[in-house]
């Protein structure tokens, strides 16, 4: 977490609380018409006491909203001027400038239901370090959202998964990483992995694994934080009873610039964990597929109607 950043300002209207407990973290860019929403979410949370807001690059309307806004909310923190660094690296810059002991980071486009704060928080007690807590991932409608808890991501899971041979072939269902299919648990559950969404981590387990690897720039670096927690001898937990509903594919990027983003994140990935060289040889062998099925996700979307 200590990257050289360009010139950063701070905007905000007052001084912070002396030891705030829960500090919420975004990261936004070029987020379009959910941002709004999604704050007005965050500042109606009474456990939020502090909103560390990192402007990667917004549009004009969106950036004059966030400097308007950090001059009138008291627990606003406003970061601008550094431009577009990514999410891992806005990422960590967010949870520096916070104080929280709680650090939640939240999307953007994601919008904080009646309690998440609250049982994210109390998921924490008594829990090993580090420990990570996701939230439970809705769609608009209530349904859980695909991601939001998800099995081992490995180079073949993810080719099963990614070319939906997990859904065609049931001897092959085993492989499949989404696990939203499963039955919903009454309280926190171990999970290989959880959305960077919405997820909560104490400052202290954030900073022993050195935050977000900023090798990637947007995508995976969720997946990457979870491996390392549970290398280190902590865990990642699921909690049910935390909400978020996350629209999703908001972005006013091109989306096939954003899943290619996606594919070069975990091509670094599965390289970066590969242990042995059979599995390096795999990382390898299977990145062109992986990038392939990456930036052809938006044209499947279009064509099924559905995530893949």
């Amino acid at each position: 977490m200590n990257s050289i950043l360009p010139s950063v300002s701070t905007l905000t209207a007052g001084a912070r609380p002396a030891r705030p407990n829960v500090s919420v973290v975004m990261v936004v860019y070029r987020t379009g018409e959910a941002l709004a929403e999604s704050i007005k979410h965050v500042l109606a949370e009474p456990l939020v006491d502090e909103f560390v807001i990192v402007d990667n690059g917004s549009c004009a309307h969106e950036r004059d909203l966030l400097r308007s806004l950090a001059l009138t909310e008291p627990r606003v923190i406003l970061k601008q001027g550094h431009g577009n660094i990514g999410f891992a690296r806005g990422a960590n810059l967010g949870a520096q400038t916070s104080g929280g002991e709680h650090i939640v980071f939240l999307n953007p486009d994601a919008n904080l239901q009646p309690g998440c704060v609250g049982a994210l928080v109390t998921a924490f007690k008594g829990q090993a370090t580090p420990t990570i807590v996701g939230a439970r991932v809705l769609n608009v409608d209530g349904t859980e959202q695909r991601g939001g808890r998800r099995g081992e991501v490995t180079p073949i899971t993810t080719v099963l998964s990614f070319g939906q041979l997990t859904r065609r072939y049931p001897k092959l269902a085993a492989f499949e990483i989404h696990r939203e299919h499963e039955p919903l648990p009454r309280a926190p559950v171990p999970m290989p992995t959880i959305s960077g969404a919405c997820f909560a981590m104490r400052r202290r387990d954030f900073e022993a694994l050195n935050g977000f690897d900023e090798a990637y720039f947007l995508h995976v670096e969720d997946i990457d934080l979870c491996w390392r927690a549970r290398r280190a001898g902590g865990q990642v937990l699921f909690q049910p009873q935390a909400r978020v509903v996350h629209l999703g594919h908001t972005s006013l990027e091109h989306p096939v610039k954003v899943e290619f983003h996606k594919g070069v994140g975990l091509t670094r990935y599965f390289i970066k964990r590969a242990d042995s060289l059979q599995l390096f040889a795999a990382a390898v062998l299977l990145a062109p597929a992986i990038m392939l099925m990456s930036v052809f996700r938006p044209l499947l979307w279009k064509m099924t109607g559905r995530p893949i």
